[in-house]
């Protein structure tokens, strides 16, 4: 089993200062809708830049930007991942067991549910990811205890689909238990997603252990 482990501030800033200037992309990678502690939206820097999270915000199906601030990540390194939680911080660290680096929105209101959305959007209001599902209509698989990380052939804005697997204990994410029975992978690099940085190899090895 994968597990995350702590890094140096100053690798960090050596990443952001490294980063080749790029386009900035954020996507939704990781989403569980109900969990037994808390449900969490995995998001994720895929691009080869920082990425300033100042007047982004996060909503559901209504559409609306600015229903939830993402001002508080501030600055996302690339291959860096942060989450969006309806629980606090502290509860969600403790029960997953995640080091105080990863970055974590918490006290989201705007819950999900089995037929919902997942919209992000940009400092000007633009919006820049979408992932559309509803469980009861084959369009996605059912993600209550167990996440469903987003294939990186399928992101964009997207529609979920039933072929998406469930996480399980070992997958190719590294998923884990949490300590409520919970599975998933949230904070961890999307590995399958192919998410090769160049010059980030040796910071992508410190920020997991085996």
């Amino acid at each position: 089993m994968k597990k995350l482990t702590g890094m140096g501030t100053g690798l960090v800033l050596a990443a952001v200062l490294a980063a080749p200037a790029q386009a900035a992309i954020i996507e939704i990678t990781e989403w569980m809708y109900n969990g037994y502690g808390s449900e969490f939206i995995e998001f994720t820097n895929v691009s080869g830049a920082p990425v300033d999270l100042t007047g982004w915000s996060f909503d559901d199906n209504s559409r609306t930007p600015g229903s939830f601030s993402l001002s508080s990540i501030g600055i996302l390194a690339p291959g860096e991942s942060f989450l969006v939680i309806e629980g606090t911080a502290a509860d969600f660290r403790t029960d997953w067991g995640l080091p105080a680096w990863v970055k974590i929105a918490d006290g989201n209101t705007h819950n999900l549910g089995r037929n919902d959305e997942i919209n992000i959007y940009d400092n000007l209001n633009q919006l820049v990811d979408r992932l559309t599902y509803n469980d009861q209509a084959n369009q996605g698989p059912r993600t209550q205890y167990k996440s469903c990380n987003i294939p990186a052939a399928d992101y964009g804005l997207t529609t979920a689909s039933s072929a998406w697997p469930l996480a399980f204990v070992g997958d190719s994410y590294g998923s884990w238990q949490s300590s409520r029975g919970d599975i998933g992978s949230p904070g961890q690099i999307p590995e399958p997603a192919g998410l090769v940085l160049a010059g980030l190899g040796s910071l992508m090895l410190l920020r997991r252990r085996r």
